[in-house]
């Protein structure tokens, strides 16, 4: 199954702790890993169930390339990671 996991930060908002979840895409394995989970959710997918963006996705080390439908490919060794963008000054 693929495995989902969420940088420390965005932990220490919502609970975020990680998930596996077999599926094709990112967009299923995303939605089987959120079921349940709705503050987290909300907090990177907006109400069209796009990711927001303010959020990243990488899958096996790359850059995740279509943020509206999330149909990026995936494996059942697949290493998916959710980070947020940070700014301030």
């Amino acid at each position: 199954m693929a495995v989902f996991k969420f940088t420390s930060h965005l932990q220490s908002f919502v609970n975020s702790a990680p998930g596996e979840a077999a599926g094709e895409t990112v967009g299923v394995v995303l939605s089987a890993v959120l079921e349940g989970r709705d503050q987290l959710k909300s907090y990177i997918l907006d109400e069209q169930g796009r990711l927001r963006r303010h959020v990243m996705i990488f899958v096996d080390g790359k850059l995740l390339g279509d943020r509206i439908n999330l149909s990026d490919r995936v494996d059942e060794s697949s290493e998916i990671y959710v980070m947020q963008a940070l700014s301030g000054g």
